[in-house]
């Protein structure tokens, strides 16, 4: 291949020799993914009903990937470690943290990587004990009945904020042993905000090394907020009115605006929204004694009900 992108071909019909063809690296990959890969197929018609995230769908489908691609360089006979697969999630409230957590059970237990595929969650409470060796049996427990699946653990770095003497930190280091003595018999999740995550990591030598996926889950923004509440209201089968719609994100658009990014729930406080707005338009048509069809299914202006009025 020249610089000028012509190539060159010499022919000679005086001597033939046998090339063995090797696959360009430049070989086109096609996005449509093999039929007996069912299990990747379901999983993906889920996460294509969650808005955004795309970064973690790409890494739901690089891990199955990775797995998959092992499983045959197994029966090939070459090496396939395994991989430890503890995960972190870093991200504010109502990123969809759990409802992942969830999928990547559903998707392990397929594949044969996880025998249940159930999700254990806890936090603080469930973890740390009020005595001396109260803590450490208390995380055996969870880890137990987290066995062939999934161990959650939400705001995982509150475990790490009393101090040296605090309880908490026996739970982490009960925690550490367990994810390396039994890596393959379940997964643990820790969750929780970026930053509080990122000093969690410092507490104990061992923890950073053992979490080889680091999903970061974003805030969304005003336009996948109005589609995670269209798709909540097509499933309730209700529709907001034009006017209500427009009061739906001017609010948004100032919610986000005004509260702390660490307080806002994002998909959370809009389904909190549509559940207290459905519950006014119920008493609106009840006093109003009107039960057309349309009625039934529109959430006007005057329904809507935000946490902040």
């Amino acid at each position: 291949m020249k610089s000028n992108g012509q190539i060159s071909v010499v022919l000679n019909s005086q001597k033939r020799k046998t090339v063995t063809k090797e696959l360009p690296d430049f070989q086109v990959v096609p996005k449509v993914i093999p039929p007996e890969h069912t299990a990747l197929k379901e999983i993906e018609e889920e996460l294509g009903a969650l808005v955004g995230m795309e970064e973690m769908k790409r890494m739901i489908k690089e891990i199955y990937a990775w797995i998959y691609v092992n499983k045959k360089r197994e029966e090939s006979g070459l090496k396939a470690r395994k991989q430890a697969l503890h995960m972190m999630f870093k991200g504010n409230p109502g990123t969809g943290k759990t409802t992942v957590a969830r999928l990547i059970g559903k998707l392990f237990q397929k594949m044969s990587v996880l025998s249940k595929g159930h999700l254990i969650e806890a936090e603080r409470a469930d973890l740390v004990g009020e005595y001396i060796g109260h803590t450490a049996q208390k995380t055996r427990d969870l880890i137990k009945k987290a066995q062939g699946g999934i161990l959650f653990i939400d705001e995982a770095y509150s475990l790490g904020r009393g101090g040296e003497k605090d309880f908490g930190k026996e739970a982490i280091d009960t925690l550490v042993k367990h994810m390396e003595d039994k890596q393959h018999e379940f997964i643990l999740i820790l969750a929780g905000y970026s930053r509080e995550m990122d000093y969690f990591l410092t507490l104990n030598p061992g923890l950073h090394s053992r979490f080889p996926l680091v999903i970061d889950f974003a805030d969304y923004n005003i336009d996948q907020l109005m589609d995670i509440a269209g798709r909540m209201l097509v499933e309730r089968e209700y529709s907001l009115s034009h006017e209500a719609e427009k009061k739906l994100r001017d609010h948004l658009i100032w919610v986000k605006a005004v509260l702390n990014p660490n307080s806002f729930s994002n998909g959370r406080y809009v389904r909190n929204v549509i559940e207290k707005s459905v519950r006014a338009q119920a008493m609106r048509l009840l006093m109003l004694n009107s039960y057309d069809r349309h009625e039934l299914m529109t959430l006007r202006s005057n329904d809507l009900v935000f946490e902040e009025d």
